[in-house]
């Protein structure tokens, strides 16, 4: 999700998965893109309808399930849009019509609670919903569920890192504190000092403040996800990212970067630290390969000693429609298509990390992977952002008030945020 979609579309971790992605970014063809409406999916009575971001091999793994099925479904795959936002315009607009044309939908993590309080999507149940949570870890699974029940199934994940230059620091920094002073050090003594991150008014900068918020054992949203709390957790992490802003170790558009801006910074060798998702050692292999071996890999920075960080996920979840009118099919299709062989596919093709925690254990995913430990180790102590029907609303506040992190004033600002995230979780408006 670039955006909320950046951990999914730019999740590749080695060369060959960079490059495969990249392909996929940039010559993928959209079907559809301007006006899903315009398309007449297939009408036999097996076909089961997938609506999902592009992927480049992904038809691969649609081809081995129905070849699997012995007959008894079609998958058909629809690209949506490249962008987050356009995925879920489209299908909220299409929902929101009861549109009986989609079966298999490609959901955003932070996109579950909205479609199940909509009664867009079905309920798994029974040994749909076992199968799904065997195996499945934990952090991956709480984004799929609404109001205690199961609404979807996690197809992929991912989780932010710190990268660090081992040339200049031996040892990654444990808090965001010893990250901020070491990289002042640096500085004084005239080496690459910057931290680049994604400081731009979007969703990168909310998940940078969910991580933090995470780490403190604070709480923006209620956990039924209804009202606003803002606590002093919050109000730490508040204190964190302005304490960045205001360093003097960023670069002088760490506020309008994303994640590819942060990527190409660090790439440009004047960055200590990076705090982004793992498709950027992919990119340093391919495109800087003396830097990259010079990288190291850890858990993003806490706020205290001794104890770890939780990382936001991100990644994608496969639901079905409640207007489908095959949904055995559909929900028979969606296994196969997030099953072990579909997520180590995936994974080692489109660079996008599994859900299934055996998969990691692979030795192809080992070969693959080699930050598959930590990102495992992330992935089962993870930070989720609030679940709520409310997320886009909430997302949007959020990233208006953190930006420019430098000008945050914690207390004032933790004050603005309780008004207006609960203004933004009481809004009725779905459509964009």
């Amino acid at each position: 999700m670039l955006g909320r979609g950046c951990d999914q579309q730019l999740g590749g971790l080695t060369v060959r998965v960079r490059r495969t992605r990249r392909a996929a970014l940039l010559g993928a063809s959209l079907v559809c893109a301007s006006a899903l409406t315009a398309c007449a999916p297939a009408s036999s009575a097996n076909t089961v309808n997938l609506y999902s971001a592009p992927e480049e091999n992904l038809q691969q793994n649609v081809d081995r399930c129905n070849a699997e099925s012995g007959g008894r479904y079609n998958i058909v795959y629809h690209k949506l849009p490249r962008d987050a936002d356009g995925q879920r315009e489209q299908m909220v607009r299409r929902l929101a019509a009861g549109d009986r044309g989609l079966d298999i939908l490609y959901l955003d993590v932070t996109w579950v609670a909205e479609f199940a309080e909509a009664k867009w999507i079905r309920e798994w149940t029974g040994q749909d919903k076992a199968d799904v949570e065997r195996g499945t870890l934990q952090g991956p699974l709480e984004t799929a569920t609404w109001n205690g029940k199961l609404y979807a199934a996690p197809k992929n994940t991912n989780v932010q890192l710190l990268w660090y230059r081992k040339d200049l620091v031996p040892e990654p920094p444990e808090t965001w504190e010893e990250m901020i002073s070491t990289a002042q050090r640096l500085k004084q003594e005239g080496k690459p000092h910057w931290i680049s991150l994604t400081g731009a008014q979007y969703e990168g900068v909310y998940v940078h403040f969910n991580t933090l918020v995470e780490s403190a054992g604070g709480r923006v949203v209620s956990d039924d996800g209804r009202s606003a709390v803002v606590d002093e957790g919050a109000v730490r992490a508040l204190q964190a990212l302005r304490d960045l802003g205001t360093a003097g170790v960023t670069s002088a558009s760490m506020n309008n970067a994303k994640e590819d801006d942060a990527r190409q910074e660090f790439e440009t060798g004047q960055s200590a630290f990076e705090l982004n998702w793992p498709f950027v050692y992919a990119s340093m292999q391919e495109k800087e390969p003396e830097l990259a071996a010079k990288v190291g890999w850890a858990r993003m920075p806490g706020l205290q000693p001794g104890v770890p960080s939780k990382s936001t996920i991100g990644g994608a979840n496969y639901a079905v429609s409640s207007f489908s009118t095959k949904p055995d099919l559909s929900f028979e299709a969606a296994k196969c298509l997030r099953n072990p062989e579909s997520q180590k596919f995936s994974a080692l093709n489109d660079g996008v990390p599994p859900t299934i925690e055996s998969v990691y254990a692979d030795p192809e995913i080992a070969a693959e992977y080699p930050m598959r430990d930590t990102i495992l180790e992330a992935l089962k102590d993870p930070g989720v952002r609030p679940i709520t029907p409310a997320a886009q609303n909430v997302s949007t506040v959020l990233s208006k008030l953190l930006s420019p992190i430098g000008e945050i004033d914690p207390q004032p600002t933790a004050e603005r945020m309780r008004t207006e995230v609960q203004n933004a979780l009481e809004s009725k408006g779905v459509m964009p």
